[in-house]
Parts: structure tokens; C-alpha cells; sequence
């Protein structure tokens, strides 16, 4: 059985359809400048809880941004590379990560409850639908063994 956990947040760069994918999940902030390894994706940064893990084609769930303006090029880079998230969700709303996936043209959503951090495991299933220009619904789909 599953059990489903929903959460809504604000549309930073909207998309069409429905986007679905494996959540790669980090309870701390994320500087793109050094923290990830452009050519792979592959974070790299020593204290991350998601070191040596790739952002490619995940549903990326993070507290927010830190660092260097220089990481909204970074999230460019990895676009252009195919290393790039296939979707930017956040707690907090950082101008260098929203400029990053404005840029990049990668879905984000963002000002979702802090409790996402400490619901979702990295690889749980997440679907994300516009619920209307400004508003988006998080579904994240958990196992559960009763």
C-alpha cells in the first residue's frame, strides 16, 4: 500500500502537463558553486547528506540556496550538459536559484512547507501539477507497511 503526503507551494517557473520522478531530498542548503560537480551533477560538496549522489533527472527537494551569484550559471551549465534537475523544489526562495531555473528554463517550485524536508526521502515518487498559474500541488508517494 502507499500512502500519499500533498503539499502546495509558489510556481517559480511554470511548466506544462504533469511532472513525475525519483525526489533526491537534502535538509540543508545547496550552493551550486562548489557543491556540485557541473560535468556529472554529482554533488560533491564533503558535508552534504547527499554527497556522491547525481541531480540528473531528479526532482530536486533542498532548504534553499547559498552562496555565489555565479550558481544561477552553474544551473545553467548543468541544463546544457543534461545533468540538470528535472525539477527545482524549495522551502525557502533564493534569487540566485529561481534566476538559475528561469535561465534554465527548469520547473521550480518554491515557499513549500518546511515539513517536505522531513517527509520525504531521497528516491520516494513525486508528482507536481499546476493547480493554477501561481499555485502548485506536491504529491509524494510513500510506501507503507501497516
Amino acid at each position: 500500500m502507499k500512502r500519499i503526503l500533498e503539499y502546495t507551494g509558489e510556481i517559480i517557473t511554470p511548466w506544462s502537463g504533469v511532472l513525475r520522478g525519483k525526489a533526491l531530498v537534502s535538509k540543508q542548503k545547496i550552493s551550486f558553486l562548489g557543491d556540485i560537480d557541473i560535468k556529472t551533477g554529482v554533488i560533491v560538496d564533503p558535508k552534504s547528506d547527499i554527497r556522491g549522489i547525481s541531480v540528473r533527472g531528479k526532482i530536486l527537494i533542498f532548504r534553499g540556496g547559498r552562496g555565489s551569484t555565479v550558481g544561477a550559471s552553474i544551473i545553467y551549465g548543468l541544463k546544457k550538459r543534461g545533468n540538470s534537475p528535472l525539477a527545482i523544489i524549495t522551502v525557502e526562495t533564493d534569487p540566485v536559484v529561481v534566476a538559475g531555473a528561469i535561465f534554465s528554463e527548469i520547473p521550480m517550485v518554491s515557499k513549500v512547507s518546511e515539513e517536505i524536508l522531513m517527509t520525504t526521502n531521497t528516491n520516494d515518487f513525486v508528482e507536481i501539477l499546476s493547480l493554477d498559474s501561481k499555485r502548485a500541488l506536491i504529491k509524494v508517494f510513500k510506501k507503507w507497511n501497516p
